[in-house]
């Protein structure tokens, strides 16, 4: 699929759009550190990406310093006001508006990491982002492509067309895009380290816009905003290799699981690529059942977490696996007891795996008037079902898509990546496993490999550069197939940097966006 080769250096940065991980590279050669880098990237990637993601959003972060691994959960709660009763009526949360905006974390999240990790002020980060937005930038084909995609279905949000489709439309490719809002938004969260976010002039304007257009988010909701530091999870694979993943509220657990299942299995050959495909779907399938079932808020899930993770549970259900025939998953009994994506690294060091998102593209569409921030819609991944553990209730949190991950090898620093797109993530994250330890291919070839998607059916979404004795291999065993065209952007779209063992790093960045590798 690409002829791109990865980018070996001592520092590195990897994500979806080329002015984003420039802004990243600047702040390593100002002297920052990974942290910083991740952070100007992220922060970037609100203005020159916003089909993706936006100030609005939230985030989660994974971080290796000195011989330790820290996760960041960076997600908001729901408002005081989204009660079930609230929603009666109704018999799935809705998928745009108001009722999707739960508190936006990752304001807080940048903030955070910042004052725990980052080497240059917190200003200096958002300077990159505030020039695109002052100054405009041209938009490239494929950020055009989906902000043409999304312009139509989101122009009746509020705020939406004034902000995103002035004069009735996106913008078109190469076409220069200014936001001198969205550039004050940045000063002041810039100058506040965050906090006029969550409680000074913006929160007031969230608030009031809330108020005035049907929104039940309020400055107290904005105001109890925290962010948490949480253990990673993970899961060992073939012996000698670790996978680490945020816990719940996000999705990260379903990779573990179905890596958890695919342990019992002989691993794939790179001469057999059925091997990548069959088994994997399987065990993906049944993950997400598991998913859907019983993840939700880690207040609400207890000891469960570790039950779904539980080596004797997934071996029950990897027997469940036929590698003959695909067959239809359903949610396991674990027994008692038991999108836009970027990775910096730096020469001492320090790598950082790190997601943030608006979920649905601009999100739920209300973009707050004079602001640039756009709201995303976690809250459409609530459950309405009486006595489900991601049921909707007052300062909960949803369960999540966006999920970081790192892998770990005899303890020490391997790789970080991730691969953003909804529920592609957890098993996007799964088959990079394969891609990167069983098949031992570089990160580019790694982001190059054709993937599969599951989705709802089940459904099995395939690239179009599939092999196609695959392909009819897959429909024999029983695969609802379903063969994407070569320009389909249903798989995702990953960053990997591997760390070298003799120092230094190897990066790479997927073709299927506009995404960049760059270092020095």
């Amino acid at each position: 699929m690409s002829r791109r080769m990865p980018v070996l250096a001592a520092n590195a940065v990897s994500t979806t759009q080329p002015l984003a991980a420039q802004a990243g590279l600047r702040m390593l050669l100002a002297g920052g550190n990974a942290v910083d880098a991740a952070l100007a990237t992220a922060i970037a990637l609100t203005v020159v990406e916003p089909v993706m993601n936006g100030i609005g959003g939230d985030a989660f972060a994974l971080i290796w310093h000195k011989g330790k691994l820290q996760a960041l959960n960076a997600s908001g709660r729901a408002p005081q006001a989204w009660t079930p009763e609230y929603f009666e009526g109704r018999s799935a949360m809705p998928a745009l508006g108001w009722d999707t905006v739960t508190v936006p974390g990752q304001v807080a999240g940048w903030a955070e990491l910042s004052q725990r990790f980052g080497k240059l002020p917190f200003e200096a980060l958002f300077e990159p982002a505030i020039a695109y937005a002052e100054n405009g930038f041209a938009v490239s084909p494929v950020i055009a492509r989906l902000w043409a995609r999304q312009a139509p279905l989101l122009k009746d949000q509020p705020g939406f067309a004034e902000a995103f489709a002035p004069g009735g439309r996106a913008p078109l490719a190469g076409e220069l895009w200014r936001f001198p809002a969205q550039a004050d938004t940045l000063r002041r969260i810039a100058a506040s380290r965050g906090k006029d976010f969550y409680e000074g002039e913006l929160a007031g304007r969230i608030a009031e816009f809330a108020k005035r257009t049907g929104g039940a988010i309020t400055a107290r909701d904005l105001a109890a905003h925290r962010c948490d530091w949480v253990e990673p999870l993970s899961m060992s694979y073939r012996g000698e290799y670790m996978l680490h993943e945020l816990p719940p509220n996000g999705q990260g657990i379903a990779a573990l699981m179905a890596l958890g299942m695919l342990d019992t299995f002989d691993p794939p050959r790179a001469d057999a690529p059925l091997d990548l495909f069959h088994l994997s779907i399987e065990a993906v399938k049944l993950a997400f059942a598991d998913l859907d079932e019983h993840v939700a808020d880690p207040a609400a899930m207890g000891e469960l977490t570790a039950r779904l993770l539980d080596r004797d549970y997934l071996r029950r259900r990897a027997s469940l696996i036929d590698p003959g025939q695909a067959r239809v998953p359903a949610a396991g009994v674990p027994g008692d007891g038991g999108t836009v994506y970027l990775a910096a690294a730096d020469a001492d060091g320090m790598m950082v795996s790190f997601i943030q998102s608006n979920y649905h593209g601009f999100g739920s569409g209300v973009v707050v008037p004079g602001t640039g921030i756009a709201l995303h819609n976690r809250g459409r991944n609530f459950s309405l079902a009486p006595g489900h553990r991601n049921r909707v209730a007052p300062g909960k949190r949803p369960m999540h898509t966006i999920i970081p991950a790192f892998i770990t090898r005899h303890g020490e620093p391997f790789a970080s990546f991730g691969v953003m797109g909804g529920n592609m993530q957890a098993q996007g994250h799964v088959q990079m496993m394969q891609q990167l330890v069983d098949l031992g291919r570089n990160p580019q070839a790694a982001v190059d490999a054709p993937r599969f998607r599951v989705q709802p059916g089940p459904r099995i979404m395939l690239e179009a550069h599939t092999p196609p004795q695959v392909v009819e291999a897959l429909r024999k065993r029983g695969h609802d197939i379903d063969l994407q065209p070569a320009d389909s952007l249903e798989f995702g779209a990953a960053q990997v940097i591997v760390r070298q063992r003799h120092g230094g790093y190897i990066a790479a960045s997927d073709p299927r966006r506009d995404g960049q590798a760059a270092g020095y």
